[in-house]
């Protein structure tokens, strides 16, 4: 690395130095993507509702996969974004449209899952306080 760059182009040389870009780059999507932001909120209020309606443990672990599953498809349909825009920049390409669309389409269905599982913990138990 020339003493003038500032930007690490070798492999980290300890863990810390990893978990520091690990948390560089939730901040990043945090901070860049309003989807990030959205899932984030409807996760926080899945969690509120968990602890409001005491769901067991069973449950809770259902309510922790499907908020950590839509988080990584997001992550992972940013990804696919941004590295495709890195390659035709910004020409459309009929591949590229369907990476991004493939990608998009795997953060609906980890979404629609987790709808689907909430739906299923906390209905029921909405329902029965109302009666």
């Amino acid at each position: 690395m020339d003493s003038n760059d500032k930007h690490q182009v070798t492999k980290n040389r300890h863990l810390l130095q990893a978990m520091g870009h690990a948390f560089d780059g939730i901040v990043a999507m945090l901070r860049d993507e309003r989807n990030m932001r959205f899932h984030v909120l409807a996760a926080v209020l899945a969690v509120m509702v968990g602890w409001w309606l005491k769901i067991s443990t069973a449950d809770w672990l259902w309510i922790l996969l499907v908020i950590f599953l839509v988080l990584a498809a997001e992550f992972l349909n940013t990804v696919t974004e941004a590295i495709t825009d890195l390659l035709v920049g910004h020409h459309y390409d009929i591949n590229v449209k369907k990476a991004k669309d493939v990608a998009a389409g795997g953060v609906l269905l980890a979404a629609l899952f987790a709808v689907a599982v909430g739906a299923i913990i906390f209905v029921p138990r909405l329902l029965a306080l109302i009666r």
